[in-house]
Parts: C-alpha cells; structure tokens; sequence
C-alpha cells in the first residue's frame, strides 16, 4: 500500500500503564484511524488521558502493548534514534507556550528541525523564511522571538512545525495561552491549513476549538468512548 492511501494514524488496541506502585493505567485499549487530510479534535476532562494520548501520537512514549501506525509504520519496532528521525520528518508540533528560544530570531528557531536534515544553511533559511512567508510572519523574520506578541509566536510556532513538510500537524491547546482574538486568527491559520490538505490532530479543553475539526473525539478514564460531530459539555482543566 502507497503513502497516500496509508493512514496518517493508525491505533489497534493502544494502552498505556505507568508503572507505580501503584500501575496506573491512562490508555486502554484505544483504537484510532485518522485520514489523510483529515482534522480530528480530542476533548476530555481533566486527567482523562489526553496528554498521554498526545505523547503517543507525537511517539515521545511507547505503547505499553498495541500498535500505533504513523503513515504506515510501527514505531514501536524502530530503534530510539530512528523513532526520533520519524518524528521531525511526519509530526509537526504546536503547543500552547510556544517552545521557542526567546534570544534567536523567528528564522532562526524556524530552521531549528531542519538541523539534523543535513541541508545546507542557506537552503534552510530560504525555507524557513518560506514557511514564515506562509503564516504571515515574513516581515518578523529578523525580529527576537522574546520581543514578539503570543499570536505572533504561536504563528513562528506553526511555521516551525511546518518546515519539513510533516504529515500531521499535532497541536496541544494552541490557543490556550491566547485572548480570544488573537486565538481566533491562530485557528483561522490552522483552517486554511487544512483546507490545503494538511492533517490536523488538535487535543483541546475548549469546545470551541473542537467544533471547528471535522470530527471529535472524548476521552474519559484512558478509554476512546465516542467520537462525535457534535463536542458535548464536559468540566473544563483546571489551571
């Protein structure tokens, strides 16, 4: 089977345990398949398992037992470092402080995932400036991530996770750190990605958020109960 017609992701019967004492379960059994192109939100309670469901499908942790197919393959039979290499190349990452380096310039934390891409310097700043172009933050380019507004970084943020060309765009409460107007132009963003054929995965508390995917899923006690186009009531985290 090709990549196009692969799925983007693939979980068959994923758990996760943290061992204790006590063993705390926070996956069960969850089984998952996200389309190519697709955008799927996963809302849940406070402790329902959203972060661990996040760390597996960024392939930061490793399923206690099950498979979780990322374009067609198992990450659980590769090696750390070729894990690693999967994951700057198919996920691009999106979280909601940010994560730049505040004393370099948006380029230059741009072209930060491209360093193990053994490309020469010069092509990677064209690209990163490329990306910066494509999310409206071209003219920040030389500008310190430090000196920069929150939509702007979550904007230099996006255009990081974008810069080798993932196959999906994972985002953990993009806006979360935003008000309410400048959330809205960050979604706008993560839209019109989208609708270029980008997959979007975004785990979220905020309804709002949720409705804009094409899909919802919840999660409650580490378990996947129900996957809805319609994002029920559910207690939002605390702070």
């Amino acid at each position: 089977m090709t990549l196009a017609t692969e799925p983007v992701i693939n979980l068959q019967q994923v758990a996760r345990t943290y061992t204790g004492p006590p063993a705390v379960k926070a996956l069960a059994n969850v089984n998952l398949t996200v389309s190519r192109g697709e955008y799927v939100s996963v809302v849940g309670p406070s402790g329902s398992g959203k972060s661990t469901f996040l760390n597996v499908l960024g392939l930061l942790d490793r399923p206690t037992s099950g498979r979780y197919l990322l374009d067609g393959i198992d990450g659980a039979e590769l090696s750390e470092r070729d894990r690693t290499a999967l994951r700057g190349r198919r996920i691009g990452f999106v979280f909601q402080a940010f994560h730049l380096l505040s004393h370099r310039t948006a380029v230059e934390n741009v072209m930060l995932p491209q360093l193990y891409t053994g490309m020469p310097r010069k092509k990677r700043r064209r690209q990163a400036l490329d990306m910066l172009e494509r999310v409206g933050m071209a003219h920040r380019a030389e500008g310190q991530a430090g000196q920069l507004s929150g939509g702007e970084r979550q904007r230099v943020a996006i255009a990081r996770a974008l810069v080798n060309g993932p196959s999906l765009l994972l985002c953990d409460e993009p806006t979360g750190n935003l008000d309410s107007e400048t959330a809205a132009t960050v979604l706008q963003l993560i839209d019109e990605l989208h609708s270029q054929g980008l997959s979007v995965l975004v785990v979220t508390h905020d309804s709002g958020v949720a409705r804009r995917a094409q899909r919802t899923v919840m999660i409650k006690d580490g378990k996947l109960e129900v996957q809805l186009h319609a994002v029920p009531a559910f207690p939002e985290e605390g702070p």
